[in-house]
């Protein structure tokens, strides 16, 4: 159950921050926060990330859908199994955000993207939304989870 709650996080956080940032943001408006460190801005992504895929959106949007049913799926059969804590973990932040920015993709033909950080220009132009940082610590979550059963695998057949 606390893993569906995690999904669900973070698909209806972020659904509701970015449903608040297109009302209250223009377009190319940034508004600092934290002292500059943080930086709120609306952003339409209408490729993957860094706007990868950008002219072919149909390509971005099968693989957005396709790449969602492949992690359900495991979330779904990791779900049956004891223990994996980790994976199962990694899998509930990758799907929620997985959800939300396909959601996007399926009912806006885009992704909003709301935050950057301060700093110099190359970190301070990518565009970031909650989904994103779900699927990046959920993937590294899922990779660790994979290299640590991996490694007890490999050991437990050592011995």
């Amino acid at each position: 159950m606390l893993y569906i709650v995690i999904v669900g996080i973070i698909f209806a956080g972020d659904f509701l921050i970015k449903n608040n940032m297109e009302k209250k943001l223009k377009e190319g408006e940034i508004r600092k926060k934290l002292g500059g460190i943080l930086w709120l801005r609306k952003y339409h992504n209408r490729g993957a990330f860094l706007n990868v895929g950008e002219k072919k959106a149909s390509v971005v949007v099968a693989l957005s859908v396709l790449l969602t049913l492949a992690v359900a799926t495991a979330f779904v059969i990791t779900l049956g199994t004891k223990g994996n804590r980790l994976l199962k973990t990694g899998l509930s932040l990758l799907l929620g955000g997985a959800f939300s920015n396909t959601y996007d993709r399926l009912k806006k033909k885009y992704v909003m993207d709301y935050f950057s950080f301060g700093g110099g220009k190359k970190i301070s132009d990518i565009v970031f939304n909650l989904s994103d940082f779900g699927i990046i610590i959920g993937a590294m979550l899922v990779a660790v989870a994979s290299y640590l059963f991996d490694c007890s695998d490999k050991e437990s057949t050592l011995t």
